[in-house]
């Protein structure tokens, strides 16, 4: 018998909740499990901290936690991974793109040995610009977490909580789950999901919010900015080399002065955009470091919503 922690982060989702809910009782009933909902509000505007006060009301297997603002998918993320108490977490979001009823896949996934699994949709439901932001920001995370897996990530997951004792002692402000979840284990899998049409309302991830996570996340977990930076100033140095040489050679065999005017001119242009580069990059891990320094909190919690369920399947 699977015991499980349903994590879903909220934002703006007061319609959709009920029918989430809903569903996953029939799931969870169905199956037999014993499982608990950790509803997360992550600053929403509008009435959603009140429709889970009324569902974690209802249903004693409902746990509601408020964040006192914004914080993020992935902050919110991490703050109910860090309340479960299950052995079994799974995260999806909280606009029924992700059905409830797919989650007994990614459990029989996991019985085979892995410790994260992925469930991929068969057929993306975004539009052309997000579909093509989503993926450029999954060729970055493969080179970020180091693992094959990367490019079918999704925020459908099931994972191990024992693997959340990898980065226990994790506080920076910036939060990306799945390099985190490396940390803990290699063991990945992921497998094709139904993914449905989103219920209600607009996804909040949009062309630029996908390019700026994969800034923070590429800056805040992975040094091949660096590299990719000491590999350019490499690269323009051989030019420069190649360039003086050249100009050695044709100022030997022929007398044009702005010929080297001109070459010189370049090649200036080409190690000072080298140079930008290159502290653009630093001056980006130097603001890492220094919010890490600030200490700024991963999040904060407003109020709590939790009762006890008794362990009762039947």
């Amino acid at each position: 018998m699977h015991t499980l922690s349903v994590i879903v982060p909220v934002y703006n989702s007061a319609k959709i909740l009920p029918q989430l809910v809903q569903r996953l009782g029939k799931v969870k009933a169905d199956n037999r499990w014993l499982l608990e909902l950790i509803l997360i509000n992550d600053g929403s505007k509008d009435d959603s901290w009140s429709v889970i006060g009324d569902l974690a009301e209802h249903y004693p297997w409902i746990h509601g936690i408020n964040l006192m603002r914004n914080y993020g998918q992935h902050n919110a993320l991490l703050c109910g991974i860090r309340q479960a108490k299950n052995e079994i977490i799974i995260t999806m979001d909280d606009d029924l793109q992700h059905p409830p009823e797919e989650i007994p896949k990614l459990l029989s996934e996991l019985d085979k040995g892995f410790d994260v699994v992925y469930g991929t949709p068969q057929k993306e439901q975004h539009g052309f610009w997000r579909d093509t932001a989503s993926q450029s920001t999954k060729l970055v995370l493969q080179s970020a977490m180091g693992a094959d897996v990367a490019r079918s990530i999704t925020s459908f997951r099931a994972f191990r909580s024992s693997l959340r004792e990898a980065f226990a002692s994790y506080s920076g402000s910036y939060v990306f789950l799945d390099a985190l979840l490396t940390w803990g284990t290699t063991r990945f899998s992921a497998l094709p999901v139904r993914h449905d049409p989103r219920e209600s309302g607009m996804s909040n991830y949009n062309f630029r919010k996908l390019i700026v996570h994969a800034l923070n996340m590429i800056t805040g977990f992975s040094v091949l900015p660096l590299q990719i930076s000491s590999l350019i100033g490499f690269a323009f140095t051989l030019i420069g080399f190649v360039l003086l040489t050249y100009v050695g050679f044709r100022a030997l065999t022929q007398s044009s002065e702005l010929w080297g005017f001109y070459v010189l001119a370049a090649m200036i242009t080409i190690f000072a955009g080298a140079q930008l580069f290159a502290l653009g990059i630093i001056g980006e891990y130097l603001a890492r470091m220094h919010f890490r320094m600030m200490e700024r909190p991963t999040y904060t919690i407003r109020q709590r919503l939790q009762k006890s369920e008794k362990p009762n399947i039947s």
